[in-house]
């Protein structure tokens, strides 16, 4: 029993595994949707879900609780990851920011493209933001299969490209894929927002105040205004404090001057400490706090939450497709053309056009310890474009059939997608590897 859970909190510990946890719930999906028991699947996605508090009480879909709701939780940890990397990684300088930044919007204008050059004069051309994002977990899941034989460089660069990848996703729905808004209820949004940045200049650090007040609050606020309500994460995300409220060095200090005194406090017989001990201990929690940043907290508790139980229970809410008619006739439609193309076609081309403009004209460099073969692999494996693909065509589309044609082809075009980059990024290295050997033995 001891080994088995010690293998599965290392399998939660590891965050590539996310794409894992991902795949098997799509894999549910489609057998469930596609069994005897596809009306219990159906009932499952459409059972109507009570919140309610002081009287006032909120019913809708468990589809829509898990699209809206918790996909805006996953919208706050894209923001707290952007955030980061804005203050502080790979996007925090022009010369980190500028190939990933740039590669991101080529790879989100070509395939957008794409669609609409097979999509024109349709009523399916509010499709075009379907293959725009790319899917974080699953790209890094396709790396992670590759372990330590890959550059690290690689998968930071992959990752800021998503990031901003996705912040574009967002700006899509907030400002393409909304209805007729609310102006008191938007009015009443950005009052809360205000409250959060107000909170975070006057030194608020409790995580509680901003999930209560951004959830409770924007979220809230949002889901009646008409814009779409997951836009709500990332302002909260934009709150959030950034800032540690005591240096690494100070810390070390105080930290060493505390130890010195739990050592010499008097202790008590028995199994309890002392109540000065207690007091010391309870101190070194508050300078260990006030050693973490807020933002840093926050996103390292929605990690697993995020990738480990929204992503998979979103993929399997929105993955059971049940499979009918001609499905060589359906990939052949317009709609899942566009989106076939506009992610395989208009993500590698974006991307790998956007970084050669970048490099000839010495803006930027490629990662450190890559090659144009890596980074074309990456480029075909930013065309999984998965979780947001499907998100946004549950906002682009009201029509089934639609939506069952964009469904199969976002499914069919990831798969292919890890595939290939997978083939692509194998081939590269294994190059490498031969290009070593030979130096070595040349030696």
């Amino acid at each position: 029993m001891s080994r088995a859970y010690h293998i599965l909190l290392g399998f939660f510990k590891n965050q590539s595994n996310s794409g894992i946890a991902m795949f098997v719930s799509v894999l549910i999906a489609m057998v469930w949707a596609n069994s005897p028991w596809q009306e219990l699947y159906r009932s499952m996605v459409n059972m109507e879900i009570c919140i309610g508090v002081a009287g006032f009480s909120l019913s809708e879909p468990f589809l829509v609780w898990v699209n809206d709701l918790l996909m805006a939780i996953f919208f706050l940890y894209v923001g707290l990851e952007l955030k980061k990397e804005l203050l502080g990684g790979e996007l925090s300088t022009f010369k980190k920011a500028v190939l990933p930044i740039g590669a991101a919007v080529g790879g989100m204008v070509f395939p957008a493209i794409i669609y609409i050059l097979f999509n024109a004069n349709t009523d399916a051309t509010q499709g075009w933001g379907i293959p725009m994002a790319t899917d974080i977990a699953f790209a890094l899941g396709v790396l992670s299969i590759f372990g330590k034989r890959i550059p690290s460089s690689l998968k930071v660069f992959l990752v800021a490209l998503a990031t901003v990848d996705d912040l574009g996703a967002v700006l899509v729905i907030a400002l393409f894929y909304t209805s007729e808004i609310s102006t008191m209820d938007l009015f009443h949004g950005l009052l809360f927002f205000l409250l959060l940045v107000g909170g975070s200049f006057v030194g608020i650090r409790n995580p509680w105040f901003y999930a209560i007040v951004g959830i409770g609050g924007i979220w809230l606020a949002f889901f009646f205004s008409g814009i779409h309500p997951t836009t709500a994460g990332i302002l909260t995300a934009i709150a959030i404090p950034g800032r540690v409220k005591i240096k690494e060095s100070e810390y070390l200090k105080k930290l060493q001057k505390l130890h010195l005194r739990f050592i010499e406090a008097s202790p008590i017989k028995g199994s309890f400490i002392s109540e000065e001990q207690l007091g010391i201990l309870e101190e070194i929690k508050q300078k260990s706090d006030d050693a973490e940043t807020p933002l840093q907290k926050m996103e390292h508790r929605l990690a697993p939450i995020v990738g480990f139980f929204i992503l998979p229970l979103f993929a399997l809410v929105n993955t059971g497709i049940h499979m009918h008619g001609n499905l060589l006739d359906t990939l052949s439609q317009p709609v899942s053309l566009g989106i076939f193309f506009g992610l395989i076609g208009g993500k590698t081309l974006g991307i790998l056009s956007c970084i050669w403009i970048l490099v000839k004209l010495k803006v930027a460099e490629l990662p450190e310890g890559t090659n144009w073969r890596m980074m074309s692999a990456v480029a075909v494996i930013s065309a999984i474009g998965f979780t947001m693909s499907l998100f946004i065509t549950e906002l682009a589309f009201v029509d089934e059939a639609y939506i069952f044609t964009a469904k199969l082809s976002i499914l069919v075009t990831s798969v292919l997608a890890g595939i290939v980059g997978s083939l692509l990024l194998w081939s590269s290295l294994l190059r490498q590897d031969r290009s070593n050997n030979a130096s070595v033995a040349a030696i």
